[in-house]
């Protein structure tokens, strides 16, 4: 046995206990978009109650998603999560798809925005921080490329929660147990204080429910809240980040289905609670037209006076450091699992001899979130691949059923909860959303789908070259495969 294969045998460190895999589910939700999203939404709905039932269905669309992958996880509790199961349940072709997905854009471009959104916000207590100001330009290709502050400040940012994720798994699961219980504090002390204060008003919260539209919206009552529901399940993505850990979680047949479910059940109250908190606080009409539909820096203000931008800016900058660092320490190990099958770059199953992390799997990781963030195109990248992520969770759901009939005897240590009607309501909903977006960004949609067409010729490719080591392995009994 060579020396590689003898430093991976021991494989990665179960260091993850059920609060840390918890904190995984809600920190990687929590980001920016709460601070925001419901300013969005009511740009479409004019309707305080309408608004908080989409948060409340965007909540029942993650809990059931976490329902039926429990059930997933705790029969494979391996690294790579998603991608398992999709490889399992269909062919290594459409699982490779999914993590190449996942590795071009899902979860880089996620990184790449929320360290900006991070940098942005740091801008508050450092003016020179902005994406205003420009350090560096030069034309290229007919254009002007441009290297902000902001940017740079976005880039250190990774690489700094990168090393950190670097250091083992217990280190990154600690960075993440303080964030996400200071965002989710944070968030907590404003709706006590919020509701509590007579600085608002259910005044502001009537009529509750209303078809009535907001001025200049041209849609049906049904895309109008088509296209606000889909800001709000934006803000629930990543809850299925932990299963990317799951050969890390300690006693992962029964932590990880209650982490993704209670992670999502707690992400639910904290999101509906902090929306009830705005429109009793900002009337609805106003919540619109709040400046860069920063909604929550409106209520703080309101609540706190000035001192209400710094304390909220401080929330924004716990709450995208935290879930930065989820979507970092789950990321790399889709790679590892990859590269293990032999159909991604062999040295992304490469562990570190002392802590047991995939370090290249890390650093490639943090090197292309930092080319996205300098290219500045990261939120046009999500938004050509949101129907594809979409559309690779409901496949996962899918595979629930195909998983049933394929392998009946399969060791099940937990079920699925409600199977199969809930796996089926989710299935609903995704469906119909994946209508929605296919028709209201009909070209975004294809583009995300060509991403996911390229990475076939690399399927091919590594899995071409994986059947060559094998066969040269057959030919050569001292060679160790």
């Amino acid at each position: 046995m060579n020396h590689q294969t003898e430093e991976n045998s021991k494989g990665l460190i179960k260091g993850l206990d059920l609060t840390s895999a918890t904190t995984i589910v809600v920190g990687s939700m929590i980001g920016s978009g709460i601070f925001i999203a419901p300013s969005l939404m009511a740009g479409y709905v004019k309707s305080p109650g309408m608004i908080l039932l989409l948060w409340i269905i965007g909540g029942l669309f993650t809990v059931f998603g976490a329902m039926s992958y429990s059930e997933l996880c705790a029969s494979m509790p391996k690294a790579g999560g998603q991608y398992v199961f999709l490889k399992e349940a269909y062919s290594p072709a459409i699982g490779f798809l999914y993590g190449w997905t996942v590795f071009l854009v899902i979860q880089t471009g996620f990184i790449a925005a929320v360290a900006v959104a991070f940098a942005k916000y740091l801008g508050v207590f450092i003016p020179c921080l902005s994406e205003n100001v420009i350090l560096f330009s030069m034309p290229l290709f007919g254009k002007t490329f441009a290297i902000n502050s902001a940017q740079i400040v976005g880039m250190i940012s990774i690489a700094v929660l990168t090393a950190i994720n670097c250091f083992g798994i217990k280190t990154g699961a600690i960075v993440q147990n303080i964030f996400t219980f200071l965002k989710v504090g944070a968030v907590l002390v404003l709706v006590v204080l919020g509701f509590a204060s007579s600085k608002g008003s259910a005044a502001n919260m009537t009529p509750f429910f209303s078809t009535a539209m907001p001025d200049g919206v041209t849609l049906g009552l049904f895309a109008a809240l088509a296209v606000a529901l889909s800001k709000a399940l934006f803000a629930y993505d990543a809850w299925n980040t932990v299963t990317f850990t799951a050969e890390e979680v300690c006693e992962p047949h029964t932590n990880l289905p209650k982490a993704l479910i209670l992670g999502s059940i707690i992400t639910t109250i904290v999101y509906t609670s902090a929306t009830a908190v705005y429109f009793y606080l900002v009337p609805v009409d106003r919540a619109a037209s709040v400046p860069d539909n920063r909604i929550a820096a409106e209520a703080a203000q309101i609540l706190f006076g000035n001192a209400g931008l710094y304390f909220i800016s401080a929330a924004v900058l716990i709450s995208t450091f935290g879930c930065n660092n989820g979507l970092i320490l789950g990321g790399p190990r889709v790679y590892y699992a990859m590269a293990k099958d032999g159909l991604f770059f062999k040295n992304l199953a490469h562990l570190h001899p002392v802590y047991r992390t995939p370090v290249h799997a890390l650093i490639l990781q943090g090197v292309w979130s930092c080319v996205l963030t300098l290219t500045g195109s990261y939120s046009d990248l999500l938004t050509y691949i949101a129907f594809a992520s979409v559309l690779f969770n409901a496949m996962t759901i899918v595979s629930l059923y195909i998983m049933r009939r394929k392998h009946p005897n399969m060791e099940r240590p937990h079920m699925a909860m409600g199977y199969p009607v809930v796996p089926a309501l989710y299935l609903l909903i995704a469906a119909a959303f994946l209508i929605f977006i296919l028709q209201g960004d009909f070209w975004n949609s294809i583009r995300g789908l060509c991403i996911i067409i390229i990475g076939i010729p690399v399927y091919f490719y590594f899995n071409r070259n994986n059947k060559t080591s094998q066969l040269s392995a057959a030919d050569d009994p001292g060679q160790e495969a």
